[in-house]
């Protein structure tokens, strides 16, 4: 059962904190309070510890986003881990001293990974948050000499040059089956002088010490932009935080922290190559055509490892579905794979910190900066030639998507028509490619669509992209395996019974994406019937209003 926990701030000109006495503290502030408290229960104080307190989170902020924070604290010898809700309700757990980043299924098996896990999902818990505390608790006793609420004080403070001292604060915490008389305790000490509800956590306190923002990274392409804004200044302005997302990526993928740093970046990579084919022409000049082949260089770069990475996510599922084979069999393929990766990430880590790619991010920024809306320098494209001022991207940023969305969506009914039974994988991966460059322009745009049409446009687009997500994936992992197999057998790291092994798993991922494949034609009817060219035909509507 959770606990339920209530906090207080004392006021800094409050001397609750002082020397320790029996109490816990010898000050006048501290004698108001267990004056109070006595009246009530016998107290007994359980001395002081120091801690070093931890907050973890996931790099996009899961945890936050679920209504909860996940603390490691550690000292003395002791380790554990609380998952809090905003509401107060808490679940503690003793672990080994951790090493971070960490992903949740190294947390001991329990409630407290049953419901970190979920949340977590594939990404690591991150230190976002760090203090240093000084935490004295007093125990409340009943008359029958049980426990039934803890008071700590806690006196923290940031660590490092610039070491800042946190608000004290004061945590009572009910003992399981208590909560009335931890109420009790919480109503007296509402009264006392010196001592504030907290209106904020001490994680919110500390994040904001150190400069940061809980929710401050997000992968979504969320630009303010207003109808009437010039083109050119509006598609600089989306590319930017695409760089944005970018560059926030690096540092994950270099150091390998989990997988969704290099997922994030490639398609953050892949939404940037379509922006500027899609919408490249609003820049001025050939800017998007001397940055493409850059772009392009830097997608291929995170190829293999994404590949790679794909394979060991989906491995322990494949071998379990294996029926002729044992999962045992594959084992040397988890063995090659794994070792593949780590080449391929060596090679991904050295294209990251080359100078072409600190180049390409450095000048494409100067560029996008001197168009995107504020810049000193934004008069540029006006200023340029007849062509420029004349072109696209003078236009009204919402004609530009009106008519760019209207063509993706013609251009992707118009592919997917012309599918039939016997056409070739290449045709569905056409229509693929289509339904992402739709899914693009759709969020580069988002702010100047009405938010319900636009998740319903959406929600029906993700729907058809899922399908042909399993025709290609099926058909691209299929000949991989093939590949990977040839290579096995060429370094001899393939016993017979893990071809034989790789063979049904080929045969399982060309039969899934068969069943896709033949779902292709309700999905796609469903999603150029009337309801949703109608949705289509209103964001567009919306947009150049």
């Amino acid at each position: 059962m959770p606990q339920q926990l209530r906090e207080f701030v004392i006021e800094e000109t409050s001397t609750v904190t002082g020397p320790a006495t029996a109490a816990g503290t010898g000050t006048a502030a501290w004698n108001g309070m267990a004056d109070v408290l006595r009246s009530t229960f016998q107290l007994a104080a359980d001395g002081s510890r120091t801690v070093r307190r931890v907050w973890l989170d996931t790099f996009d902020w899961r945890l936050h986003h679920a209504g909860c924070t996940l603390e490691y604290v550690s000292g003395g010898g002791m380790h554990e881990v609380t998952l809090g809700t905003h509401g107060g309700a808490r679940v503690t757990a003793a672990v080994p001293r951790m090493s971070l980043p960490c992903m949740s299924g190294t947390l001991p098996a329990g409630l407290l990974r049953e419901r970190v896990a979920p949340l977590a999902g594939l990404r690591a818990l991150l230190p976002v948050a760090t203090a240093a505390s000084t935490q004295r608790t007093l125990r409340l006793l009943d008359g029958e000499d049980k426990t039934v609420v803890r008071l700590t004080i806690d006196h923290g403070s940031l660590r490092g040059p610039a070491a800042t001292a946190l608000p004290p604060r004061l945590t009572v915490t009910p003992v399981r089956g208590y909560d009335a008389q931890a109420d009790r305790v919480e109503r007296l000490l509402a009264e006392l002088p010196g001592l504030t509800a907290a209106d904020g956590s001490a994680f919110a306190l500390t994040l904001a010490a150190v400069g940061r923002r809980a929710g401050d990274y997000s992968s979504a392409v969320d630009v303010a932009l207003t109808s009437s804004m010039p083109a050119g200044a509006a598609v600089a302005a989306v590319l930017l935080r695409l760089l944005d997302i970018v560059e926030a990526n690096v540092d994950g993928v270099i150091r390998d922290i989990d997988t969704e740093f290099l997922h994030d970046l490639r398609v953050t990579v892949r939404r940037t190559r379509a922006a500027l084919k899609l919408a490249g022409d609003a820049l001025p000049g050939d800017l998007a055509a001397r940055f493409a082949a850059e772009f392009k260089w830097l997608g291929q770069l995170t190829t293999s490892t994404r590949d790679l990475d794909v394979h060991l996510l989906g491995f322990a599922e494949a071998a379990a579905g294996l029926v002729t084979a044992a999962p045992a069999d594959l084992a040397p393929l988890h063995g090659s794979l794994v070792r593949y990766r780590a080449a391929e990430h060596r090679r991904l880590v050295r294209g990251l910190r080359s100078a072409r790619f600190t180049e390409l991010t450095r000048q494409w920024r100067i560029a996008l900066a001197n168009i995107a809306p504020g810049s000193t320098a934004a008069g540029t494209q006006a200023r340029g030639s007849a062509r420029d001022r004349e072109g696209p991207g003078q236009a009204p940023i919402a004609d530009l998507a009106a008519a760019r969305v209207q063509r993706a969506y013609r251009r992707l009914t118009r592919t997917g028509a012309a599918v039939t039974a016997s056409s070739p994988e290449e045709d569905l991966h056409t229509v693929r490619k289509r339904g992402k460059e739709l899914r693009y322009l759709l969020e580069f745009f988002a702010a100047l669509h009405d938010p319900p049409t636009h998740r319903s446009a959406v929600r029906e687009l993700k729907q058809l992209q899922d399908c042909l997500g399993e025709i290609q994936d099926g058909h691209v992992q299929r000949e991989a395996i093939r590949t990977l197999a040839a290579r096995m057998v060429a370094e001899r790291a393939a016993p017979a019974a893990t071809l034989l092994a790789m063979g049904e798993l080929a045969a399982q991922l060309d039969a899934a994406a068969t069943g896709a494949r033949d779902d292709f034609g309700r999905r796609f009817a469903r999603f150029t019937g009337g309801r949703n060219a109608r949705l289509i035909a209103s964001l567009t509507k919306v947009a150049a209003a």
